[in-house]
């Protein structure tokens, strides 16, 4: 089949690589002049399938309260008149219950093991190279209450055979040495070996170059709709330009729900901006071995080569891309004030991207309910650790086999149920 992938992120790239692997002519067009130029480009490069959650859960709304009056909180809402954003919270609030985050988690958990088993697949296979590492996350808890409160999740990962750790102060210190300096600033935490982390940019541009010998990547190209003849699409209109398909792959982040409106689809994802710093390590012993998960302020301190990547920050606010210096204060203030010696913060780049993110928390794989249209968005801060495993899953999909693991729950029929 010609299959048209919208989007030239993660997630669009990695379809495109998984359905040209199943045999189909594919293209991908995307409005950027190269791939992961957008959400892709600078997060918090994590590849976390034990910490894969949904960031609804019991006693969020609480919380969420304390984190809008916290100096540096994760969370952020900038209110505006828009039906789509309040529309979400409602939804999101709906699945603060226990009951729900269980079903929510287990619908993402075993999604990202897989991803991260057909990462190590693909590296295998292609000899990719992207600044990774397989050292694991440490979840760093600053507090006895929150240490105290991860039996759920605990629970999760027992149930999914996913490795883990609980390590006190000597323990995170052995996984971290540098936090053995800061050593009074935590009392535990939660490592899952498995995890691994890597730069999502160089990934996404090293994979496409591979696949540019079977893939024609269009940037560049603003994709205006998606064209129809009856219940079948027949291709997209682009640039005034018909390039027609026998199936498109919307994979546009954050901007998907915009061209299925005129189909009648309510796909319920919404931006939720994240921010980064990338700051250069100035003393290698004293920057993260892999990723540290910062629990107080939701901030993730990761290793990339010769860099530490800051990421963080829920801000409910819409398309806009603003950056914000408050926002750039939380990185700051989290990551010297437990890797104070390992990196040039002066030197830091400051950089912002729209997750695209669903209410109840897993993304939207699968048909749209028209036939030969198929949604792959809506993974929010987990695109990068799912993305294999979304693109493979998605590729069967297309190709009318049925996929390796048990995807139900995650197509856009949940929603409708």
């Amino acid at each position: 089949m010609r299959v048209v992938v919208l989007g030239g992120g993660v997630i669009g790239v990695t379809s495109a690589w998984y359905l040209a692997k199943a045999g189909h002519e594919v293209i991908v067009l995307d409005r950027q002049d190269g791939p992961a130029l957008e959400t892709s480009f600078a997060n918090a490069g994590e590849i976390s399938p034990g910490y894969s959650s949904p960031w609804a859960g019991p006693g969020v709304p609480v919380k969420a309260v304390k984190w809008l009056l916290m100096k540096h909180g994760p969370l952020a809402i900038r209110p505006h008149l828009d039906p789509a954003m309040w529309s979400w919270v409602l939804r999101m609030l709906r699945n603060c219950t226990s009951a729900r985050y269980a079903i929510n988690k287990a619908r993402m958990v075993p999604i990202a093991e897989y991803s991260r088993d057909c990462l190590r697949e693909l590296r295998t296979e292609t000899g990719i190279a992207y600044d990774e590492r397989s050292q694991g996350t440490l979840q760093l808890f600053r507090t006895q209450k929150q240490l105290d409160g991860i039996g759920g999740d605990v629970e999760v990962l027992k149930q999914f055979d996913v490795p883990f750790e609980v390590l006190d102060r000597q323990g995170c210190a052995a996984a971290e040495p540098a936090l053995a300096r800061v050593s009074e600033k935590f009392v535990g935490g939660l490592r899952l070996p498995g995890d691994e982390t890597g730069d999502c940019h160089i990934f996404t541009n090293r994979l496409a170059e591979l696949a540019s010998a079977s893939v024609d990547f269009r940037y560049g190209v603003t994709v205006q709709e998606i064209l129809r003849d009856g219940r079948r699409v027949t291709g997209v209109r682009a640039d005034g330009k018909t390039v027609q398909a026998d199936a498109v792959v919307v994979a546009l982040g954050s901007y998907s729900p915009h061209l299925l409106r005129p189909f009648g689809i309510g796909l319920p994802v919404y931006p939720v901006k994240g921010y980064s710093l990338t700051v250069p390590i100035a003393d290698p012993a004293g920057a993260p071995v892999s990723t540290v998960m910062d629990e107080t302020y939701k901030i993730a301190i990761t290793r990339l080569g010769d860099r530490i990547r800051v990421g963080g920050t829920a801000e409910i606010a819409g398309y806009d891309l603003s950056l914000r210096p408050s926002r750039r204060d939380a990185l700051e203030h989290s990551v010297t004030d437990l890797f104070g010696q390992g990196g040039r913060v002066a030197e830091a780049t400051f950089w912002c991207g729209l997750r695209p993110m669903t209410p109840d928390g897993p993304p939207v794989i699968g048909s749209a309910g028209i036939d030969g249209l198929y949604l792959n968005t809506g993974h929010g801060t987990l695109g990068w650790t799912m993305a294999c495993g979304s693109g493979r899953v998605l590729a069967d999909m297309v190709s009318g086999r049925t996929p390796e693991i048990d995807v139900s729950g995650l197509d856009l029929g949940r929603y409708r149920a």
